[in-house]
């Protein structure tokens, strides 16, 4: 009994060691998560490759922290700078750029700051001369670090000190809804702002008042952690995964994901 409860044992923990060996661990954003994408991509991976994917969504920054600290394989992260920062810094092996969609900034139907139309600088100058309601996510995530730099850009740098600047501390849907809850002004992707709207049946109480401008492009890029930096990365099923993600087949599964018949982000794999 005893040899056989020894060989039993011995047989589960290879199993479990080889389903660990086949599991892929990303940090992502919250959008890519919101916007329901990864939840339709899932599926497709696990039948194509036969690796275990999990993800942990939070702000880009905590994403690349999570790299840092070896707690994740790979990142799916929107700020660019940061990206090359942490690459350069040796823990990421290199960046793959594979989809992307834009920012807007949005608030409510009266526009009370009278922003609709107007470029970012005079949008955001607008709110602030205004003193109107403006909620910011505060938790550098890549929504967050653009947001920051549109401010700086409008030449505006004691906006956070107002009492009307509130930060959520929260991911982009909650701080969309709470900017519904408070009438105010914010700034989102726009694939999370569609997902958002389509809570509402299409009818979302926040609309969209600034778009188009260049600065506001929102690029997504995959970086595999560095074997370097953490010995027990993945780096194999890493880059099977960019592999499949950058592949004709997932480009265009990423182009056809829709709601409302609207692409919430557009495959840019080079």
């Amino acid at each position: 009994m005893r040899f056989l409860l020894a060989i039993l044992t011995v047989l589960l923990m290879t199993v479990s060691v080889f389903a660990a060996e086949k599991s892929l661990l990303m940090a992502t954003t919250t959008s890519t998560d919101n916007t329901g994408l990864l939840e339709y991509l899932e599926p497709m991976f696990e039948k194509d490759t036969g690796i275990d994917w999990k993800w942990t969504a939070t702000g880009t920054g905590k994403a690349l922290e999570l790299g840092k600290n070896c707690d994740a394989d790979i990142l799916l992260v929107h700020a660019p700078a940061a990206e090359k920062e942490y690459i350069n810094n040796g823990y990421g092996v290199y960046r793959k750029e594979v989809m992307y969609n834009d920012f807007v900034i949005v608030g409510p139907s009266s526009d009370p700051a009278n922003i609709k139309g107007k470029n970012v600088t005079e949008a955001l100058k607008s709110i602030y001369d205004k003193g109107e309601i403006f909620a910011s996510r505060g938790d550098d995530s890549g929504t967050n670090k653009k947001e920051i730099l549109l401010w700086e850009s409008a030449g505006i740098n004691d906006y956070n000190k107002k009492g009307w600047y509130k930060e959520t501390g929260q991911g982009m849907i909650a701080t969309l809804n709470i900017a519904t809850e408070i009438n105010g002004y914010t700034m989102t992707d726009r694939g999370t702002y569609i997902k958002y709207q389509d809570n509402y049946d299409g009818k979302a109480p926040l609309q969209i008042l600034v778009e188009g401008d260049k600065i506001l492009f929102n690029q997504y890029s995959l970086i595999p952690v560095n074997k370097e930096r953490c010995p027990d990365a993945k780096l194999d099923l890493s880059e099977k995964f960019i592999d499949w993600m950058t592949s004709d087949k997932i480009q265009q599964a990423i182009a056809d994901y829709k709601l409302l018949g609207k692409k919430l982000f557009i495959p840019n794999a080079k």
